[in-house]
Formats: C-alpha cells, structure tokens, sequence
C-alpha cells in the first residue's frame, strides 16, 4: 500500500485497495445523514475518491467541527466525483425512516455522474436494487475513507438545509439544531405546532406530546 492514500484521522484507502484488487476501479463510499431528527429529511451522498489525490482528516462527520466540516467539503466537491439525495419528511412518514434513508442512498449513487462500480455502505444493509455489488460495513465513516467523506457531504448539505428551513419556518430554531430532538425544539413545537417539514410518525407527533 502506497503510504500516500493514508489519512490521519482514521479513515484511510485500504478497504477500497482491498476492492480494487479484486478488479475495480470506482469505488463509491455512501452514507446517511438524519435518521434521528424531528424534522427535516434525511440526506445520503455517494463519494468516489480519486486515489492519487488523498485528502488527510477524513473521518466520520460527527467527529468534526464544523470549520473542519466545511474545510473538507470544499475539498471533496472540488476533487471527487459526488451525488447527493434527499428524501422528505413527508415521504418517512408514508415508509418508514430505514425505507427512507436506503432510499437516498440508492438515488445518491444512481445520480453520479460518473458510474461507480462498486459501492461501499456505511451501516449494515444494503439498499434493494442495487445495479452494481456492494458491501455495507458497520461504522464504514470511520474506518472508509470514501464513506467518511460521504458522510460529511450529506452532513454539510443537510444542515445548511435546515438553515435554510429556520428563515422560511421561524420559531424552531431549525439552524441551531438541525431538527433533532433538543429540549428547546421540543418546546417550541409544544408552542407552535408541527412545521410543514416534521415528521409526523415519529415522537413527539406520533404519541401526541412534544
């Protein structure tokens, strides 16, 4: 292994050296952001590095500030191939969250603009109706390189989202929070109600207290 494609954060290339021995070449990470919030969709990007541009502190988007965030975003639009896909409150409430966010995942690789040939997932399932193998690797953001930066794109796009949704739905504070479940989102639904972007089916909607 070229020392070259290591970063140092944690996640590096070896698992998709690992692939490319077997005869690929495009390997996409993807994950999932937003499974847990009360509102707001759950977004999923597909990431292919290009190996012969490493990008160092790639890790999972969680584990990042978000001046590091955004410093690796910049880099990772400008320098892999990206697709992105979100999925709507509305339509979690009609499916279910899990539906939902393999849903994004397999529109996120099918709109890549270059095909990828294999795809590793972040989590344990792989989304229905995949065109290409794939492996699903528990905790992939922080051991893929290509997932890592997957999860920071869906990261950064969901939450600049939610600003977004704190302008056109005023009171949540959606920009603080991005939807989650804190203590002082909840009392603002107690005051105001649901938002056109809650999830209904989920708490505190779905058992009629906030």
């Amino acid at each position: 292994m070229r020392s070259r494609t290591k970063t140092t954060a944690g996640a590096d290339f070896a698992v998709e050296q690992s692939v490319m021995a077997d005869g690929y070449r495009r390997i996409a990470g993807v994950d999932e952001v937003g499974r847990g919030p009360l509102a707001g969709p759950v977004a999923a990007a597909a990431v292919i590095l290009n190996p012969d541009r490493p990008i160092d502190g790639l890790a999972d988007s969680k584990d990042l500030s978000p001046a590091m965030r955004e410093r690796l975003f910049a880099r990772i639009v400008a320098e892999a191939t990206v697709a992105v896909s979100f999925v709507p409150a509305a339509t979690i409430d009609r499916t279910d969250i899990r539906k939902a966010a393999l849903a994004a995942m397999r529109s996120a690789l099918a709109g890549l603009a270059v095909p990828a040939d294999f795809a590793l997932i972040d989590g344990r399932d792989i989304p229905p109706g995949l065109a290409i193998p794939a492996r699903a690797i528990i905790g992939g953001d922080g051991v893929s390189a290509s997932i890592a930066a997957a999860s920071i794109v869906a990261k950064v796009l969901r939450d600049r989202m939610m600003e977004r949704a704190d302008t056109a739905f005023s009171g949540y504070d959606f920009g603080r929070h991005a939807g989650y479940g804190t203590a002082r989102h909840r009392a603002a639904i107690a005051r105001l109600g649901a938002s056109p972007i809650h999830r209904l089916s989920f708490a505190p909607f779905k058992n009629g207290t906030p």
